[in-house]
């Protein structure tokens, strides 16, 4: 730790890297994991992360090419697991032996790499500048690295990026470029995701700045809702404003931003009195599907704004779920909703909020099993400033207050920690809310849903339930069938395609596919179809979809299930079209690589040829060798 700076404004952030490092058995002397990838798999990375690729390559970059011009730096652009998508700008400071370190796919984690400025910044969450012997591993100290985590407008990680430079630019320039072009990135994302189709709005504290990269910018729809906000939203309000209207937000009075005009320039002042500059970009699309008014969730893809009749196409328990829920809904009946992983639960929840009468108010949607345990009750029931240690200084009012007059649903209701049982069984009974660290109480009108993939009966008798609770929200008991019972897949498989696919994808699934997706099992229910769907719509592009645009676990499921003799796959062609090309002779080894080598190294049309997905055939290239 001796070399270490001392003055370092990340010395604490160093010092927890070094501690984790030794925790993984590194030493000074390790030298960095490479993990070198296949072309293939290098291709599919890419293919993953493209929109982030094409981002910051396309849209960010070009901007910052001048400062780059006179530098000896390199700029890494990785994924969330910290591994390369591509690079750019000057190599020569890198010996040639360490090349293969700044390839694609080559992953930087700590554990791996020792301390560096990708794999901390994953690690701590925040911008970090690595200097050369701050680095853990001895090998890596050639280089100065300074990275930023890049969020979407969830503030989930969805990369890195990072420049490592020759210390020629000043480190404290090259640390403040990279967190400049990291909020870039993050502002042109959420602006390419959400501009054609919801009114922007684009705020700061001064009117000739509302261009610059550190304005707070938030879409809301034609509800009246923010659906998404960058960081620097969050950071200027000081909350989290998704799922609340701009009149929420900023003192508006009687003002609607929907009936601003096109990029006028308007004060605005927040409900805390900050002073703001802002401007609204009106939307020059229709969302491609209309979102729920009421739902805090603002979902606006294509799982957003189903009815019931969207959900049943002739299966009698789903029409008997729907009879019984709509009957209920609007009298002060809790209903539970019982159904395997990926049945539809939270997709039946919200065709019932928009049948109910409380359609103009919020649906909040909680995943009980998706918020840490001791987060649990601050979460749903709110809490006062300086409640706990790192809670907001302004306090937050919680969940359940936010579903006030609407409805919320509790999902994975099974795993809600028994604390927060007590807590939520209270505020049942007396409909009432006291936040963590308040001595007062606030009334709630609720519509309570819940649901769970589990018997909770059972947890009720192995004391994980508690009993008084369990007869508390289960008035109306719903079980909705997995897939592969459902009698009515086939036209919902119809359905869902319609719904996923664009403009130029083909209209309809052709027969053969729906056969095959009739005959199997489902285990992830919709959630899965819904998957293997998008999928294959990827892979086919315009073409009509055929087996192998389909996921390999989805053809290994039908081959394991396959009891009788015939095949699961079509009756493959026994000549390469257009020759007298024989492929049935020899192993499967001598069939792949004859084809292979009629298409000339093309996988795309071997796969077709043998009713392959691409990743097939790429795999068992790999294994013998060509690829």
């Amino acid at each position: 730790m001796n070399s270490l700076n001392k003055n370092n404004e990340f010395v604490d952030v160093i010092a927890a890297s070094w501690a984790r490092c030794r925790g993984y058995g590194l030493s000074h002397s390790s030298q960095p994991v490479l993990n070198p990838v296949s072309s293939s798999e290098l291709e599919l990375l890419r293919e993953q992360n493209r929109e982030l690729l094409e981002t910051t390559e396309r849209e960010v970059l070009p901007y910052y090419e001048n400062i780059l011009a006179n530098s000896k730096c390199l700029i890494l652009l990785t994924d969330h697991n910290g591994a390369i998508l591509n690079n750019w700008g000057d190599q020569r400071f890198v010996e040639s032996a360490r090349k293969p370190l700044f390839q694609g796919g080559t992953t930087w984690l700590e554990q791996t790499h020792g301390t560096n400025a990708i794999g901390t910044a994953i690690a701590c969450g925040h911008a970090v500048q690595v200097q050369r012997n701050e680095h853990y591993l001895r090998s890596n100290r050639f280089m100065i690295g300074s990275a930023a985590p890049i969020l979407d407008e969830r503030q989930t990680l969805v990369g890195v990026l990072n420049v490592s430079s020759d210390a020629y630019l000043p480190q404290a320039h090259t640390l403040g470029m990279v967190r400049l072009m990291s909020q870039s990135v993050e502002n042109r994302l959420l602006i390419r995701r959400y501009g054609a189709g919801h009114f922007l709005l684009t705020f700061n504290t001064n009117a000739d700045n509302l261009d610059s990269q550190w304005s707070g910018i938030l879409a809301f729809n034609d509800s009246n809702r923010v659906v998404a906000a960058n960081r620097r939203a969050r950071q200027m309000l000081d909350l989290d404003p998704e799922g609340q209207a701009p009149g929420e937000l900023f003192d508006l009075g009687q003002q609607d931003l929907r009936q601003q005009t096109d990029l006028t320039q308007l004060p605005l002042r927040s409900l805390a009195g900050r002073q703001f500059h802002g401007q609204v970009k009106r939307p020059t699309r229709p969302a491609p599907v209309a979102a729920v008014a009421s739902d805090t969730e603002a979902d606006t893809g294509p799982e957003s704004g189903f009815r019931f009749s969207d959900l049943e196409f002739g299966e009698p328990r789903i029409q008997r779920c729907i009879q019984q829920a709509s009957r209920v809904v609007d009298r002060d009946i809790p209903i539970l909703i019982h159904g395997e992983t990926g049945v539809g639960k939270e997709v039946f929840v919200k065709a019932l909020h928009r049948a109910s009468e409380r359609r103009q108010r919020p649906m909040v949607a909680v995943n009980c099993a998706a918020i840490p345990a001791e987060l649990v009750e601050s979460e749903l029931f709110g809490y006062e400033k300086g409640a706990f240690t790192g809670a907001s200084s302004r306090g937050a009012i919680g969940l359940v207050r936010k579903a006030h007059q609407g409805m919320l649903f509790l999902d994975e209701i099974g795993e809600m920690p028994l604390s927060a049982q007590a807590r939520l069984l209270r505020v049942l009974q007396e409909r009432e809310v006291m936040p963590l660290g308040s001595s007062e109480s606030y009334p709630v009108d609720i519509r309570l849903v819940s649901a769970t993939n589990q018997s909770l009966r059972s947890k009720v008798e192995s004391g994980q339930f508690r009993r008084d609770l369990y007869y508390r929200v289960s008035g109306l008991n719903l079980e909705l069938p997995p897939l592969r019972e459902r009698t009515d897949r086939r036209e919902l498989c119809r359905r869902l395609y319609e719904r996923y696919r664009e403009p130029h994808h083909h209209q309809s699934l052709p027969d053969d596919i729906l056969d095959l997706f009739e005959r199997h099992r489902w285990p992830g229910n919709i959630r899965q179809l819904i998957n293997v769907l998008q999928v294959a719509l990827a892979m086919a592009d315009s073409d009509t979809i055929a087996m192998w645009h389909l996921p390999d676990d989805f053809i290994q499921d039908l081959q394991d299930i396959q009891s009788e003799q015939q095949p699961v796959l079509a009756e493959r062609p026994t000549l390469v079209a257009g020759t007298d090309l024989d492929i049935t002779a020899g192993d499967d080894t001598d069939t792949l690589l004859t084809v292979y080598k009629h298409y000339k190294g093309n996988v795309s049309r071997t796969a077709r040829h043998l009713g392959y997905s691409r990743n097939t055939v790429y795999k068992r290239l790999r294994e013998i060798g060509v690829r």
